[in-house]
């Protein structure tokens, strides 16, 4: 009798590659990851109408991230029966909810509620994103469908955040999220037409993680992931303060700035899905090289507009490289429980943001934009060290001829 991980290996090796559903949850990632970066163009207008302070207007990332990190822990144990075509589709529907409650919301309460929506249905979605996509497309094209994947992803960096501060204006910070609503409305329309019925491939438990962590070389990749992301987020995080006291640049320049990082993570993205198909260890190694060793020569230069400017844009491609590359070393390394080791990756991801903006925040405090910048130079060169010393890959099943 054939296991139920044989039988996913099988399912995508024979079907015809599935683009339009990957198209579905690309647009879906646009979508959740829009409505987690809304808040964040939209915080004084928030804060104004329900008549509460920045701070606290601000707990709604919090509550997003929080929940985001438990979700992405347990949803492929608490749905291990669960056909993964209504999963997907339940999260699309948890996004609608999540920003109908924050567009009605009278008070701080249930826009909390709405977020922590959010943060299941994107943690849960995560978590599971890489694993569905490889049963979505044959073995060979797997490093492409998760490079399109992501691209949702850079275009919601790029776009979400100004769009919404621009919208806002129009039709008002609510308007926005309602607006949102209608795109995960779009989303659900899509992944209910194109994504076929996909029955667990696992039967994941809680104690499928710790085995799965405890593989040779898994628990040295999540640690690896942790630093790499901790560098960027050291890096990112802190940014928009580093270009104000570094080079003096004003809102609207940084804005222009920020846009071209968005611009070139977007292409970053897609040239890490050719990169990867070709080697995916060199990948792994010379993205975070190459992050770590521009943070470095940033500081070596000092600051100036151009350094800035051109920096922070390469910067943004190379980081669009990061996603893509641990995506489909899940893919590779662990094709066998890749739901469990979503979770791992999507909580190594959520950890490494509240680390890096935390220990980033002391850094700047001690010694400015210039110290953050070294330190996740620091950090991501690290990285590139570990997953060189202990990282394990696989190599890509060919196409078939």
């Amino acid at each position: 009798m054939l296991s139920n991980t044989t039988t996913a290996a099988d399912e995508s090796a024979a079907r015809a590659p599935a683009w339009a559903a990957v198209a579905s949850m690309t647009l879906g990632a646009f979508s959740l990851v829009a409505a987690e970066f809304l808040p964040a163009s939209l915080l004084t207008p928030i804060a104004a109408d329900l008549s509460i302070s920045e701070g606290a207007a601000g707990q709604a990332v919090t509550m997003t991230a929080v929940f985001g990190f438990l979700a992405g822990l347990l949803i492929a144990t608490a749905a291990r029966t669960a056909d993964r075509r209504h999963l997907l589709m339940g999260f699309s529907l948890a996004l609608i909810v999540s920003n109908l409650l924050v567009a009605f919301a009278p008070s701080l309460p249930l826009l909390l509620l709405g977020r922590m929506l959010l943060g299941v249905a994107l943690g849960s979605f995560w978590a599971l994103s890489t694993a569905v996509t490889m049963r979505l497309v044959p073995p060979a094209l797997v490093p492409k469908a998760i490079a399109v994947l992501m691209s949702g992803v850079s275009a919601a960096t790029v776009f979400a955040a100004p769009l919404g501060s621009f919208l806002g204006d129009i039709v008002g910070w609510r308007g926005v999220f309602l607006l949102a609503s209608l795109l995960g409305l779009v989303a659900f329309a899509m992944q209910w037409r194109s994504l076929p019925s996909m029955r667990p491939a696992s039967s994941a438990k809680l104690s499928t993680m710790v085995e799965v962590l405890m593989r040779p070389g898994t628990g040295l990749g999540m640690v690896a992931v942790l630093l790499v992301f901790a560098g960027h987020f050291i890096f990112f995080t802190y940014l928009r303060a580093y270009l104000e006291t570094g080079s003096g640049f004003t809102v609207e320049a940084i804005s222009s700035i920020l846009l071209g990082f968005g611009i070139a993570n977007f292409l970053g993205t897609f040239l890490a899905g050719r990169m990867v198909a070709k080697s995916l260890r060199l990948t792994l190694v010379l993205v975070p090289l190459l992050m770590g060793t521009l943070g470095l020569v940033m500081v070596g230069i000092g600051a100036s507009p151009l350094t800035d400017i051109v920096g922070t844009v390469l910067w943004g491609m190379l980081f669009g490289g990061i996603p893509v590359a641990w995506s489909s070393w899940i893919a590779r390394s662990i094709p066998d429980e890749a739901e469990s080791a979503g979770g791992l990756f999507v909580a190594s991801i959520q950890l490494a943001i509240a680390l890096g903006a935390g220990f980033g925040g002391l850094i700047f405090d001690l010694a400015g934009g210039t110290g953050t910048i070294a330190a996740s130079g620091a950090v991501l060169l690290l990285a590139a060290v570990s997953i060189m010393l202990g990282v394990r890959t696989r190599e890509p099943v060919a196409a078939a001829a």
